[in-house]
């Protein structure tokens, strides 16, 4: 790939940040593609202290999660986008409902981001002129997302562990481009927590054992998601409450989120009896109503039994309380 001097990098920066937005992403930022040397730190602390819970992958490929040279030749730029998914509750929500996380009430946010991403990588292809080697990431490969957004000033890595964003909050999806292109880099943003703690006061598991830190066995979003047994420990099945598919407790509280907006998307849209649904009506439903309410979304990921499981404990929660 050819270079470019510094004026001709900030000229092709800020015309793909302009058609990034034209495509519908909410913000896009750029950072030099090197070795992500204080993250790795981080991760593999993480990673010792077995915080991944039953997620072996996370262990796996190590380098490629630190070093983007490892997931394309010759890498020059991150691109990180974001993708504002938020709609508010319904506004008589009852509390029997199943809750279902907001960023799962519509389509799947992979095809979706993966699709515009494809479409700004085609761009930057005609743009340039010449071959560009690169690749597209949503949430399936070993890309730290966070971190990517993070150096390239999207937000800040809050104490939730979340991206957050002093105009947008917390709600919204992460993808990038690694391209072999010479792009302008943007610089961090400051962290702006503060001395706040709600996150960490509200989660009702302790999964946020400590600022900046999860762990992902004690984490809702994972025992309703990723965990794929039976075994959840009783003192923590009783926090569950009428959660049914990830969480949003952390993010609730937070009081960035105050800035969130609805969602442009019209394919992010909550789909009908999504989030609105009493657990007694959940509890009735078989194999094929599931897979006819929830194909091409991402509760697809719990599979049957592992949503049947969530309905069956917030239902024994629920009784316990009436």
């Amino acid at each position: 790939m050819p270079g470019f001097d510094a004026s001709a990098q900030l000229d092709l920066t800020l015309r793909l940040k302009a058609e990034a937005r034209r495509l519908g992403f909410d913000d896009c930022g750029i950072s030099s593609a090197e070795p992500l040397d204080e993250e790795a730190r981080r991760l593999e602390q993480w990673l010792l202290e077995g915080r991944y819970a039953t997620m072996e992958w996370m262990a796996n490929h190590f380098d490629k999660r630190t070093d983007p040279t490892q997931l394309v030749e010759g890498a020059q730029s991150v691109i990180s986008v974001l993708h504002n998914y938020y709609q508010p509750d319904p506004p008589e929500a009852s509390d029997g409902r199943g809750k279902i996380s907001r960023y799962a009430w519509g389509d799947d946010y992979h095809e979706v981001m993966k699709d515009k991403l494809y479409r700004l990588y085609q761009w930057l292809q005609e743009e340039v002129g010449t071959d560009v080697n690169g690749r597209a990431f949503v949430d399936s490969a070993p890309v730290m997302d966070k971190a990517w957004a993070a150096r390239s000033g999207l937000g800040w890595q809050g104490k939730n562990t979340l991206l957050l964003n002093r105009e947008m909050g917390s709600y919204f999806f992460l993808g990038e481009l690694i391209v072999d292109v010479p792009l302008t880099p943007d610089a961090p943003v400051p962290d702006s927590c503060g001395s706040c703690t709600r996150c960490l006061d509200a989660c009702p598991t302790d999964a946020l054992y400590e600022p900046y830190a999860l762990d992902a066995s004690r984490c809702i979003s994972y025992l309703t998601i990723e965990h794929r047994g039976f075994d959840v420990p009783d003192e923590i099945r009783e926090e569950l409450h009428n959660w049914i598919f990830g969480c949003d407790i952390c993010q609730q509280v937070c009081p960035w989120n105050k800035f969130s907006r609805p969602t442009q998307e019209p394919r992010y849209e909550a789909r009908e009896d999504v989030r609105d649904t009493d657990l007694h009506d959940w509890v009735e439903m078989n194999l094929d109503a599931f897979e006819k309410r929830f194909q091409g979304t991402p509760v697809t990921r719990a599979g049957y039994e592992g949503f049947q499981r969530n309905v069956r404990n917030a239902m024994a929660k629920l009784e316990s309380t009436s």
